[in-house]
């Protein structure tokens, strides 16, 4: 790490087996969340031509990564997975030093995306193809999955190395090349990510990492007729951009996008164990993941204690450098970050809504030259206002109460997103109903919205994602397609 911009260490782009500067020389800095005027490094800001060189080794390295045997491309990305275990140290204190979060919390989520991709290994090497009973007797009729050639991966900043693992395992190792393009804000994770891969003596051209703006490089990337497949992760605005680029030349996309996630608890909960979940789910990394509670729906008669006890867990919570083993919550992810998240938080007051807790940069000690924002939660609020319908991504909690628990699913469903939903009680028959009535992808019973596992999809519906959802099975289908054959070997 560094203090100052002129020994900042200078990245460079990895592309076709080498690590290359932007064509133009061009760099973009970055500073760390934690200390606003500590320059952590400086990296290429990607022109077209990159871009364009980028997707040129990926094609020319294609055919021969598609003809080798899945097995072989497993060994590969088996001793990434090694790698990755040898240095979580060093790959944590990276997320840690570009996005904020805590070491124990980045170090949870290389933790993740081993299980994600040792999970994807295993399903691609048994998950390609099927033979079917024919209607004519002395047909072999099957069916098998074909890679598609180079995909684009578009990785996000809250969760800079799960995601790329989550998408690039299975575009791996069902024989497609592929362009990463990590985030903007976290660049340096993504180019450690490619480099466990480089380091294992990956064939050339297979995997490039290419730094840079999504307005920039990101939309060259998608430009480009060569991409046969998108992965993106990030807001559901830059989905649909997406999708509409990717509509005219039929470019399957994989879409995870944004959240408002709802947790209902009903009377008969556990109050303590649902209001720990609350707070871990809407205050852990900053608030800054797709899955966090943001709304929390509570019957009326608990209202009081529920919020009470939610409110000394938010106020509990340290904040400080992710460094420091004293930290329980870290800043958010840069300045632009922060002023959204204030933003929100004004609009809110205005608005009407009551602030309990929070609602402003933090200070003090080792506070001040940092992007951190007190644990903020909101009561009498409404389904109308701002802070109730936008995903504000960063840790603010807006709280309801209901009336029934058909009111409470009312307001669960009440927003444009259908990412996660969790509902605390002990009444089986009204968990079952609001695992049938929830508008969300990923449905909880006692559990915070923001669990998974990776042997099940992951991804939502309305507009919180569009197209195969990732993980589980549904990783392979996307990035591969059917091929069919019939063959008559008797007459």
């Amino acid at each position: 790490m560094s203090t100052n911009s002129t020994t900042a260490p200078t990245h460079q782009n990895y592309i076709g087996g080498e690590w290359r500067a932007a064509s133009d020389g061009a760099l973009d800095a970055h500073h760390n969340p934690a200390r606003i005027s500590e320059v952590t490094g400086h990296f290429p800001r990607s022109t077209d031509d990159d871009v364009r060189a980028a997707v040129d080794a990926a094609e020319a390295a294609y055919p021969a990564w598609r003809d080798l045997s899945v097995f072989a491309r497993a060994e590969y990305l088996k001793r990434a997975l090694a790698l990755m275990s040898e240095r979580i140290d060093r790959v944590s204190q990276v997320i840690t030093t570009e996005n904020g979060k805590t070491l124990a919390e980045s170090r949870g989520e290389i933790v993740s995306a081993i299980k994600e991709m040792e999970h994807q290994i295993h399903q691609g090497l048994r998950d390609l193809g099927e033979i079917a009973p024919s209607a004519q007797s002395g047909v072999l009729a099957y069916q098998y999955r074909r890679p598609l050639g180079v995909c684009a991966v578009i990785s996000p900043w809250n969760f800079p190395f799960n995601v790329p693992g989550r998408k690039c395992t299975p575009a791996l190792i069902a024989g497609n090349t592929v362009v990463l393009k990590p985030a903007s804000l976290t660049p340096n994770v993504g180019l450690e990510f490619t480099r466990l891969f480089a380091d294992t003596g990956l064939p050339k051209g297979v995997l490039n990492c290419i730094t840079g703006s999504g307005s920039g490089a990101g939309e060259s990337l998608l430009n480009d007729s060569r991409i046969k497949a998108i992965s993106f992760t990030g807001s559901t605005k830059v989905g649909i951009h997406i999708n509409q680029l990717a509509a005219g030349r039929l470019v399957r996309t994989q879409l995870e996008l944004g959240g408002k996630n709802p947790m209902v608890v009903l009377e008969d909960a556990d109050l303590d164990e649902a209001a720990s979940a609350c707070a871990t789910a809407a205050f852990a990394c900053a608030g800054q993941w797709c899955t966090s509670t943001s709304r929390v729906i509570v019957a009326k008669k608990i209202a009081g204690p529920f919020v009470e006890a939610v409110l000394a867990k938010a106020q509990a919570l340290r904040l400080g450098n992710g460094f420091d083993p004293a930290t329980t919550m870290g800043p958010v992810c840069g300045t632009q970050q922060m002023k959204n998240i204030l933003d929100f938080i004004e609009q809110g007051k205005q608005e009407g809504a009551r602030l309990l807790t929070g609602g402003r940069r933090a200070a003090g000690e080792g506070l001040d030259d940092g992007c951190f924002i007190e644990p903020t939660v909101f009561s009498e609020v409404n389904p109308g206002m701002t802070i109730t319908q936008e995903e504000i991504f960063g840790p603010v909690l807006s709280v309801f109460t209901a009336d029934s628990f058909d009111e409470a699913v009312n307001i669960a469903n009440g927003v444009r997103f259908g990412l996660a939903s969790s509902i605390y009680t002990k009444d089986l028959e009204r968990a079952m109903k609001f695992l049938e009535k929830t508008e969300a992808g990923l449905t909880h019973v006692n559990m915070m919205s923001a669990y998974k596992e990776p042997q099940l999809s992951f991804g939502g519906i309305k507009q919180s994602g569009s197209g195969i959802p990732e993980a589980g099975r549904t990783g392979i289908e996307f990035f591969t397609e059917h091929k069919v054959a019939y063959i008559k070997y008797r007459s």
